[in-house]
This record gives structure tokens, C-alpha cells and sequence, in this order.
């Protein structure tokens, strides 16, 4: 395998990894739109980073180019593609009007698949273009006869199914907003969504199978009805088979599709509300976002036809679950008539190369995974390229935490030189990305090839200045047709303009920190509220666990660094080990030579503590800034919404290393019994932002697995 190797800004670019094929290239998406935007501007795109500018300084020009490419069907009165005001207020095509569910369902012979649903147990059903217009036609006939209109909300408490696809599809058809939620999330956490929303209808499963377990949320599913007065009819969905409980207002699945009906769309104005997405929740009640019909048409046909270059026909599997914004751009593949492949269950049961095989069996032209996943096959020796046929893969996508370029290499070596490795940043706010890859673009180790098309990406340093190679904050200084109309319940827009444009007006400060490179590639570091600022200098937590989680022996790891009062800083590192593995004098040794020689020699952490698990949000990011407004005093439930982590007894874990429960002279805190740790390699999503405290810093403790004096 080659050496890990990582592009630091500032300094010469490492060879791209992976280039473009040219004949693949001319033949692209993106080659033939190249061709029609010279045919409709005069100008000719020699590059792309040409095509980027104008993009961006165009957007009229650009958007516009991307419905006549796609032929998207914009009915109505308009003449602007969009008007003059600056963000958040800008509207596109005013006047226009369209439907999602309309364009979703236009592609696909009616024989062919769509659907490809594959369970935990390894049932698969395929849902033809015929069966799934079908379907979503007589649901919908059904919700119009329980009185549910345009505007109203549907909610589904299910996981990751074709039930879901159609009932999503069938809301949308009629112009109700349709938001989901996992069924992992217990009765509180999904009504602490759902109730925002006032649904009328709740579509929810009986159960859902994870890493060989069936689980019966039958009850879960009563309490979360019972906690939505709203809902005037519940939708019951077979998915485990289990005996139906009798409850008023409830329908089967079979009973709400019995009478077929054709599909029938409504006219909906451009800006119609389609879905709600709802941010991680870990400082309190999460967010809803609330996106439109025609700004998700817009950029999903963009990104999925012209940067992942998806075709008709073509195998789309990306691991999700119904809680990320990544479910919603995977159903987003029926809009260029890709077949949608839907895996219910863990991607690492009943082995590691769970995905390898499902993408290996279908054919996938496009797989999407998490870096954790990517790691853990690294860990696992696993031959993917050798070992299945993965003729079909062209693009493997990578989204929700920043890929290391250690990653890059193995993909190469071990899955194949041919694939297209496709990091992408982006986010459940704008339900999109910022940077990615795309047909045209080279590959480096560690760098997200390039900033979207139509997406004005910047690293803004502390004045508010663009800057190229050094860090600054992710800022996007245009507006994206898929930024989010407002949020729930926001009626002033004043919690909107708070949370995106508070730092810079009129520009999306996104919360992430970010270097643009000299040959016009992204380095995404993590969360700007979570840097590690060691002696003035800057460093982003993903540039240490790039380093780290790539050891042997090493599972995964947490680095913080807490401002204290006085002007001290600590810096700890926490580590969850592969079974059989101890914490030694030079394990410790090596990870402090590697993060000094291939991170930086500021960053090396003041301590390195063993930890049982680490938490997450339920979409598998690490909960960096909860565990460090506890390491500086903060309260338990200040920090985080117990529903919206993963695993709680492992954020409960971190409270030892507060001030209040230092060590005294009687001895190190009490050890809490360790919670098993959280192997899930899922994708992630969004993690919000609370200001830190300030406490006392913590005493001395004990080596390695305890408590030690943070540097001065």
C-alpha cells in the first residue's frame, strides 16, 4: 500500500491519485452541458475551474442552463430566474410553478427496476417504474380522501425502505410536506421533531432489523401517536411481519394502496414547501429546515446528473438511514432514472464487507460510504477489487466527516484505480454540497476535488477576506437554489439569519474550517467551534484523526481542545482501542510521533486517555463540542439532548474529566461501568454549535487512563 501521504496547505500539491479517463470524460454529463453552455453564452469552457467561475458568477446563466439540460418542467409565469435580493431573502424563478414528485416518476421503463430494497437479512424487492407509479398513485388518492391538502404535513416514523420512497413520493405528488425520522430514535426524539410539524397523518413500521436483531417498536410507535394530537390517521407498515396491535385510526399499508388510482400531480409554486429536515438536536430542540420543490429539483439534478454523472438505468446505492439528508438525495436518484438500491440495516453485519457485497451484487455505478466505514475495511484487510466484482463502481462517495488521505491510497490499491474517489462536504442545511467531485476533476489524497458548480465557496479568514492556502471558516457568498426557504416555526426569520448570517450579513457562514488550495481544491478540517487553536496556531481535529484512527490497535478517537480560565489550554486525546489492545507507554509514544511528524508538532495532545466508547450524534458524527463544554464545567444536559446521541452512557462517561469531579486526596473520581463501544461506521450529518464555558481547569491525575495537569 503507498504511504499515507496528505496535501498541507501552503505547501506544492502531492500528484493527483486519480484522473480523469478522457474518453469517459467526453462522453460525461457535464462534457455535453459544457457544449450547451457555449451554445447558448458564446463562451467555451476550456476547464473546469473556467466552467466554475462563470457558474458562479452567472447564476442566472448557470441555472438556467442546468432546467433546459435536464428538461425540467417549470410551468407558470416567469421571466427571472432570480430576483435581486441578497440572502437569505432570494427567490428563484418567481412565478414558476412544478412538482418533485412529478419529475421523479417521468424516468424509467415501466418494467425496468427502480427500487432495489434490500433487508439485513438479505430479502430484496424490485419495484418496477410501473409498480412504483402504482403505488405512490394509490397512496396518494388515499391521503386525498382522508382530507390531506397541500401544505398539510405527513409524517413517517420508518427505516430505510421502499415503504418510506413511496410514501414520501405520494405527499409530495399532492404538495404535503413530508418529513422522516429513523425508528432508532425512541418515542421522545421523534416527537420532539414531529410535534413542531403538526402532522395529520403518521405513516410508521412495526419494527427494523441492526446487526442481526429484530427490533419491535410497536409500543414506541403507540407513544409517538399518543404524543401527536394532530394525526387523524396512523399508517401501519409490515415491515417485520409482526401481529398488528388494534389502535383507533389505524390503517394497514395494504388497506391505504387497496384502490389503485393513476398519479396525479399538484401545481405547486416553485418556492412549495417539499420536505423538513431537523439538525442533530444536541443543544435542544433541533432545527427544521424546510426546503422547496423547484430549489432541491434544481440542485439534485446538478449534482447527481452532472457531478456524480448519473444515468438511466445505472445502479445508486449510498448507505443511509431515513434520519440523514443523504436518504433524501438517494431518492433524488429517480430524478435522472437511476434505480435507487435501499439497504434497512447495519453495514457491518453479518461481516465488514457488508456494502462491498450489496454494490458487488447490484452492479452499483455509484457507491456512497463513511470515512469510518473506509477505515474499518482498511483495518479488516479486506480485497474488495480482488476479491468481488466491482466492474460496474465508477464513483465512490464519501460524506459527513473529512477523508484522509491515508483512505485515498487504499481505495487505489484495494478496490481498484479506476474509481473515481468522490469526497464530498456539504449539509443538512442546504440538503447538498459545496465541494465534491466531478467527471472533470483529478483526485488528490486528502482534498475534496473542487467547489460545486454554482456554489460561491470561500475559506474567509477572521476580517472576513478570502484567503488561499491557510485555513478560514467555510463561507458561501451566493445563493444555492436548495438554501433552506426558512426554518420551522421561525416566523420572523430571525433564528435563520442568527444561525447562517449572523457573522458576515449576506453571507453563509457554514461553521466548518476550510482551505482552498493553490490548484483550486478544498481541505475541510472539521468544525470551526471544535479547532484546535495550540499556541496561536490553528488545526483542524480531522488533521489529527487522519493520523490516529489509521493505527493499529486504535479504533477511533476524540481530540479537544478546552480554553480555560486564565489563559490555559487543554489538550487531551481520547482513544477507544480494538479488543485485545492496552493503552501502553508506547502505544502513547507512537501516537505522539505520528501526530508530530504528520500533523504538527504544536498538536501534540497533553494527554492520551482510554475511553470505553466515544458518542455521536445518531448519524455517527463525533460529538466534539458536548464532550468539550464538559471538559469545561458544563452540565450534562446543557451540552446535548439525550435523544440526539447515539449512545448517552458514553457521553455521561466524560463528566469525570470535569472540574467538579476531580480527583481529590482521596483518590480519582469514581469510575463509572464503560459503556460498549459504538462501532456503527455511518455516515454523518450536521453538528450544531453552543458556546462553551469557561471552569476552573482540572488537577492532576493519573496516567494514560485518568486525568493529567493540562499544559500552561
Amino acid at each position: 500500500m503507498n504511504a499515507p501521504t496528505a496535501s498541507v496547505p501552503g505547501e506544492p500539491a502531492a500528484e493527483p491519485i486519480w484522473r480523469p479517463d478522457p474518453a469517459e470524460a467526453a462522453g460525461s454529463h457535464l462534457a455535453r452541458f459544457t457544449d450547451l453552455v457555449a451554445r447558448r453564452t458564446g463562451l467555451a469552457h476550456a476547464d473546469y475551474p473556467s466552467l466554475w467561475a462563470w457558474s458562479v458568477r452567472d447564476l442566472s446563466g448557470f441555472w438556467s442552463a442546468v432546467a433546459e439540460y435536464f428538461d425540467l418542467r417549470l410551468g407558470g409565469s416567469w421571466e427571472q430566474i432570480l430576483d435581486d435580493a441578497p440572502m437569505p431573502g432570494t427567490r428563484w424563478f418567481p412565478g414558476a410553478r412544478v412538482n418533485y414528485a412529478e419529475h421523479a416518476l417521468r424516468s424509467g421503463s415501466p418494467s425496468d427496476p427502480a427500487l432495489i430494497s434490500v433487508g439485513e437479512d438479505g430479502t430484496t424487492v424490485r419495484t418496477t417504474w410501473a409498480e412504483l407509479r402504482q403505488q405512490v398513485g394509490a397512496l396518494a388518492a388515499w391521503l386525498r380522501g382522508q382530507g390531506v391538502r397541500a401544505g398539510d404535513r405527513v409524517a413517517g416514523y420508518l427505516p430505510n425502505t421502499a415503504h418510506a420512497v413511496v410514501a414520501f413520493l405520494a405527499s409530495a405528488s399532492i404538495g404535503a410536506v413530508w418529513s422522516a425520522c429513523g425508528q432508532d430514535y425512541g418515542a421522545d426524539g421523534a416527537a420532539n421533531r414531529f410535534a413542531q410539524l403538526e402532522p395529520v397523518v403518521l405513516v410508521t413500521a412495526d419494527g427494523y432489523r441492526w446487526n442481526g436483531r429484530e427490533h419491535d417498536r410497536r409500543a414506541e410507535s403507540a407513544a409517538l401517536r399518543a404524543a401527536l394530537p394532530t394525526v387523524r390517521v396512523t399508517v401501519r407498515v409490515p415491515n417485520l411481519g409482526l401481529p398488528p396491535d388494534s389502535a383507533p385510526d389505524t390503517v394497514s399499508w395494504q388497506e391505504a394502496l387497496a384502490e389503485p388510482a393513476g398519479c396525479a400531480f399538484a401545481d405547486l409554486p416553485f418556492e412549495a414547501p417539499l420536505w423538513v429536515l431537523f439538525s442533530s438536536g444536541t443543544t435542544g430542540t433541533p432545527k427544521g429546515l424546510v426546503h422547496g420543490h423547484g430549489g432541491v429539483l434544481l440542485d439534485h439534478h446538478k449534482l447527481l446528473g452532472l457531478h456524480l454523472d448519473l444515468r438511466p438505468g445505472e445502479r445508486f446505492l449510498w448507505y443511509t438511514t431515513t434520519n440523514w439528508m443523504m436518504w433524501n438525495m438517494v431518492v433524488s436518484g429517480l430524478l435522472v432514472g437511476a434505480t435507487i438500491v435501499l439497504y434497512d440495516g447495519s453495514p457491518a453485519h453479518p461481516g465488514p464487507g457488508r456494502l462491498w457485497e450489496l454494490a458487488a451484487e447490484h452492479g452499483a455505478r455509484v457507491l456512497g460510504v463513511s470515512p469510518g466505514y473506509l477505515q474499518a475495511s482498511a483495518k479488516a484487510g479486506l480485497e474488495p477489487g480482488r476479491d468481488l466484482d466491482l466492474s460496474a463502481l465508477r464513483v465512490l462517495g464519501s460524506t459527513g466527516a473529512p477523508l484522509p488521505a491515508a483512505s485515498y491510497h487504499w481505495v487505489h490499491d484495494h478496490v481498484g484505480p479506476r474509481v473515481q474517489v468522490a469526497s464530498t462536504s456539504g449539509g443538512t442545511d442546504v440538503v447538498s454540497g459545496f465541494a465534491g467531485g466531478s467527471p472533470l476533476t483529478p483526485v488528490w489524497p486528502g482534498e475534496i476535488s473542487a467547489p460545486l458548480l454554482g456554489v460561491g465557496l470561500r475559506a474567509y479568514d477572521g476580517d472576513g477576506r478570502p484567503v488561499v492556502g491557510e485555513v478560514g471558516e467555510l463561507v458561501v457568498t451566493r445563493p444555492m437554489p436548495s438554501m433552506p426557504l426558512h426554518l420551522w416555526n421561525d416566523l420572523d426569520g430571525s433564528r435563520y439569519r442568527e444561525t447562517y448570517f449572523g457573522t458576515w450579513p449576506g453571507v453563509w457562514r457554514h461553521g466548518d474550517w476550510m482551505t482552498v488550495t493553490a490548484h483550486g481544491s478544498v481541505v475541510v478540517s472539521g468544525r470551526s467551534d471544535s479547532t484546535l487553536n495550540r499556541h496561536g496556531v490553528r488545526l483542524g481535529s480531522a488533521d489529527v484523526y487522519a493520523v490516529v484512527d489509521v493505527l493499529p490497535g486504535i479504533r477511533e478517537s476524540l481530540v479537544i481542545g478546552a480554553e480555560l480560565p486564565g489563559g490555559g489550554y487543554w489538550m487531551p486525546l481520547f482513544v477507544v482501542l480494538e479488543p485485545g489492545h492496552e493503552l501502553t507507554d508506547d502505544l502513547c509514544a507512537g501516537i505522539r510521533r505520528a501526530i508530530a511528524a504528520q500533523a504538527s508538532p504544536r498538536h501534540v495532545p497533553d494527554t492520551i486517555v482510554e475511553v470505553p466508547a466515544l458518542p455521536h450524534t445518531r448519524t455517527g458524527k463525533k460529538l466534539e463540542v458536548p464532550v468539550k463544554r464538559l471538559l469545561q464545567g458544563a452540565a450534562l444536559d446543557e451540552v446535548a439532548g439525550r435523544e440526539a446521541v447515539d449512545d448517552i452512557k458514553a457521553l455521561e462517561y466524560f463528566t469525570r474529566f470535569a472540574p467538579s469531579a476531580q480527583p481529590t486526596a482521596s483518590g480519582p473520581p469514581a469510575q463509572p461501568a464503560p459503556s460498549a463501544p459504538s462501532a456503527q461506521p455511518v455516515p454523518s450529518s450536521q453538528l450544531s454549535q453552543p458556546t462553551p464555558s469557561a471552569p476552573a481547569p482540572p488537577e492532576s491525575g493519573v496516567r494514560h487512563t485518568g486525568l493529567v495537569r493540562p499544559s500552561q
